[in-house]
């Protein structure tokens, strides 16, 4: 695309050369680290499903006693594989009812033993890859027969907590011009170190993310896409404890987008920094070769830090993301990096400054899907002036070309939108959308104006913070509070029990499999 804003390129190298830098040691310890997640996402994707009778899934429970009996410094795969092969045991699931009631003992296997292990191994969870590539043609096949709905995509959330009733209003917002259907997690969701199974009715200002629901609902809009002839998308939530199970059920039951942020995780949930990006690392992996679109977390820094004070924290996430996703095999149009529509309203010049910011974000990504957020820090209750702020950002997001828009509710900060506020706020972005289509090829700032000056100034702000932290390092810069202002240690946080250093002869086939195909 032409840069409007003039940007000095020998500045954006730098602040991408920083990143790079920043980056390195987190992704060789991802590299050398495993997770209870990640190998539970192992044998997810060797096909193995079901829970007992306390509803805690067999991967866990199979999980668990491999990391009892040997620990998870070899992997999973292989003791599980070594005791299959034994012939004691019909099938994965049987053996994990055993391993549960403590009838077995597992063993790292040597020698020929460990080379037919890891060949089963590879055997096993190759049949869950190639599901995944199946259902990634699929969707390419239905993009071409059905068609892809123009930039920006309006994106809606429903979350009713009943998956029955999640349904209808999916499609209903379909029908009403919604081209993405987020179906939000159940609150709380992330701090579940298991994945519930099947159909689920009772969630918590969202609809709890399972295999069964994933299933259900692209079913459902599979349908509603037949119906109107465009292609409607479906996005999920890989975040949390379970983000590589999640990611790869998503993989398995085609969702088309997942939320998947490298801090999100840490800074708003607790979650152990170093469990995060390793489980971050495998679950890109599923989702580069799902052809999935990730949406990042940025936006959320603004409902906790000022808008404006902290706007360079944005870039900065924005940078490492895109660096963590490109090394896990993403490509540039699977970088759905967010931002957002946060500075206060009665902030002089407010909508200048929104500008600024979000036409210099798609200038630095300019192959990037970007996703743009609406406005929620400060919608005050009057739905008439929330109504109107609406309106500003879907005027901002079609002037600076934004890809990927979540709608915005005039009832922010009040209810759980009613269907009929969902109407309105379709009808508001649908008449921008329309009557400013184009207005990007326009929008030319002046160049040593107040808009281009302000995006040169954050970019600047950018490149000195990400110095400190290429020489500080990331997980320092976390733990002072640099994103989105808390704090979190390297060492605090949940699930930093299930993380686990590689042992000599650590052996994972899916990443195995996934590394040799990238």
């Amino acid at each position: 695309m032409t840069s409007v804003l003039r940007l000095d390129r020998r500045t954006v190298r730098r602040a991408r050369t920083l990143a790079e830098r920043a980056a390195a040691p987190v992704i060789e310890l991802a590299r050398s680290h495993t997770t209870t997640s990640v190998e539970r996402a192992v044998l997810r994707l060797a096909g193995l499903t079901g829970a007992d009778a306390e509803g805690i899934p067999w991967v866990n429970r199979l999980v668990d006693a491999v990391a009892a009996d040997v620990g998870l410094e070899h992997g999973a795969a292989l003791p599980v594989w070594h005791e299959l092969r034994r012939g004691r045991h019909t099938d994965l699931a049987a053996l994990a009812q055993k391993a549960a009631a403590g009838g077995m003992h597992f063993a790292v296997p040597e020698g020929r033993d460990r080379q037919s292990a890891a060949s089963a191994a590879r055997r096993a969870v190759g049949r869950g890859i190639a599901t995944i590539d199946r259902n990634r043609k699929t969707r390419d096949r239905m993009l071409r027969k059905l068609g892809d709905p123009p930039k920006p995509w309006i994106y809606l959330i429903v979350a009713t907590g009943d998956i029955h009733e999640d349904i209808p209003q999916a499609q209903a917002a379909a029908r009403e011009g919604a081209d993405v259907i987020a179906v939000i997690r159940s609150t709380g969701q992330s701090l579940l170190d298991y994945v519930p199974e099947g159909a689920t009715r009772e969630g918590f200002a969202g609809t709890y993310a399972t295999q069964e629901n994933f299933r259900l609902m692209r079913a459902a809009l599979d349908d509603v896409s037949a119906e109107l002839g465009r292609y409607v998308r479906l996005t999920n939530y890989a975040s949390g404890l379970c983000m590589p199970e999640i990611a790869t059920l998503a993989g398995l039951e085609r969702l088309d987008m997942m939320l998947n942020d490298c801090m999100y995780g840490i800074i708003f949930r607790d979650i152990n920094p170093r469990r995060t990006f390793i489980d971050q690392r495998f679950s890109r992996q599923i989702h580069a070769r799902a052809g999935i679109v990730i949406n990042t977390g940025e936006d959320n820094y603004l409902t906790t830090a000022d808008a404006v004070d902290a706007a360079h924290t944005v870039i900065v996430s924005q940078l490492l993301n895109e660096r963590f996703g490109l090394e896990a095999g993403l490509e540039d149009w699977q970088l759905g990096l967010g931002h957002a529509f946060e500075i206060n309203p009665a902030l002089p010049e407010q909508f200048r400054l929104e500008l600024a910011h979000a036409q210099l974000v798609r200038e630095l990504f300019p192959n990037a899907p970007l996703k743009y957020m609406p406005p929620t820090k400060h919608m005050t209750g009057n739905v008439f002036f929330g109504y109107l702020l609406d309106a500003f950002f879907n005027l901002a997001g079609v002037m600076t070309d934004q890809s990927i828009m979540l709608v915005g509710m005039m009832t922010e900060g009040i209810v759980t939108p009613f269907l009929s506020d969902r109407d309105l706020a379709l009808e508001n972005v649908r008449y921008v959308r329309n009557a400013c289509a184009g207005l990007a090829e326009d929008f030319r700032p002046a160049p040593d104006g107040f808009i281009a000056n302000r995006a040169r100034q954050v970019l600047a702000e950018s490149v000195e913070l990400l110095e400190r932290i290429a020489d500080d390092g990331l997980f320092t810069a976390i733990a002072n509070g640099t994103f989105g202002v808390t704090r979190r240690p390297a060492d605090g946080g949940r699930g930093a029990d299930g993380v686990v250093a590689h042992a000599d002869g650590y052996f994972n086939p899916a990443t195995e499999l996934l590394e040799a195909t990238a």
